[in-house]
């Protein structure tokens, strides 16, 4: 990458990043205002603070140093983490009315699962205001060639088939083919097609490789129509709901075979493949960076919802004990949570950092 790319793609991450932090705090933040929650401090980074100011409410508002993510720190917490100060038993009552800790499970529960949702909120905002504005971009998922010698030949599939079905998903875009041929490489897939007007059922398996240390799987059939259809308002908010779907599905679908040892940790990208994907993005047009926003929105509050303790899912996996048992759980138990958490957090990191460095040396 030259001096410019590189300077775009870390403008363009800042800028994006940034904004899907703002409104995931913002949903945090927003939801504890409305229980009357006192909030101390609202930081979109972490580290040094570059900018600070407080408004008439005491409120902290913070731009800080590094531009991995953000926190809301409540009135009773020892950092932005949402752990306990050590002497939070000793607040009087009017201070302990005002303290997150001290509020009823659900109002806690609310806040946490606030600021995922404040994402897929964002995402969706996006997607609908996009496909009308500008038009949902999508290939018609009809096949335009077959290459020789490839899986989809073998398994019988022809040109001018269009494809109705991909295992058991309803397809209506070449774009959906696509993604569900990739997800499954060296899997047997079902296929609905028709032809000249009669539904057929062919099965094929799509061959394994690997791109940036990534399997994906490929059948070996084209479609170049490319079409742009604008949405009206009742259309795109369900189109809307459809890309967010996909897109949940898509990333559980990878974290599971990740999990089964399907695929390979070397697949995950951190920071630097986000930069580097934001600004290539950036470069083709405002319209791609902002529909690249709006997938990344689905990303982080999906990947938020995670059941690991750090994540608002692992808050959200407390509470859940906290419901069934009538109390918290113990606070050893949280704090030997949190931990393992964090080093779960932090090996992520490393991976996905130590992927993103590997991809750019020659």
């Amino acid at each position: 990458m030259d001096i410019l790319s590189i300077g775009i793609a870390a403008v363009s991450f800042v800028v994006v990043f940034s904004v899907l932090v703002f409104f995931h705090e913002l949903g945090h933040f927003w939801v504890a205002r409305r229980f009357g929650i006192r909030v101390d401090v609202f930081s979109i980074g972490f580290g040094p603070s570059l900018w600070s100011r407080k408004d008439r409410h005491g409120i902290e508002w913070r731009i800080s140093a590094v531009p991995l993510g953000g926190y809301v720190k409540f009135f009773g917490d020892a950092s932005g983490a949402s752990n306990q100060n050590s002497d939070i038993q000793s607040l009087s009552e009017e201070d302990k009315r005002d303290c997150f800790h001290f509020r009823p499970l659900h109002q806690r529960a609310l806040v946490v699962a606030a600021g995922p949702i404040a994402n897929f909120l964002l995402a969706f905002v996006i997607f609908t205001v996009m496909f009308m504005a500008v038009g949902q971009p999508y290939t018609p998922p009809v096949v335009d060639k077959v290459v020789a010698g490839s899986p989809a030949e073998a398994g019988g599939l022809r040109t001018g088939d269009r494809i109705l079905n991909v295992g058991a998903f309803e397809v209506q875009t070449f774009e959906e083919v696509a993604n569900l041929i990739a997800m499954n490489p060296g899997k047997e897939l079902s296929m609905r097609v028709e032809r000249d007007g009669e539904v057929m059922v062919f099965a094929a398996t799509p061959a394994t490789f690997e791109r940036n240390s990534m399997k994906i799987g490929q059948l070996g059939i084209t479609s170049t129509g490319r079409e742009t259809v604008q949405r009206g308002p009742l259309e795109a908010p369900v189109y809307a709901v459809r890309q967010i779907r996909d897109d949940v599905v898509m990333i559980l679908h990878v974290v599971g075979e990740m999990l089964r040892g399907e695929r390979s940790v070397k697949e995950l990208g951190g920071p630097l493949k986000i930069a580097e994907v934001s600004g290539e993005v950036a470069q083709v047009s405002l319209v791609a960076l902002v529909m690249l926003a709006g997938m990344l929105s689905v990303n982080l509050g999906l990947i938020n919802l995670f059941p690991i303790p750090m994540l608002d899912g692992g808050h959200l996996l407390y509470y859940a004990f906290e419901a069934v048992r009538g109390r918290p759980l113990g606070e050893k138990v949280q704090e030997y949570g949190f931990r393992v958490g964090m080093a779960l957090v932090l090996l992520l990191m490393v991976v996905v950092t130590f992927n993103d460095v590997s991809s750019w040396i020659p």
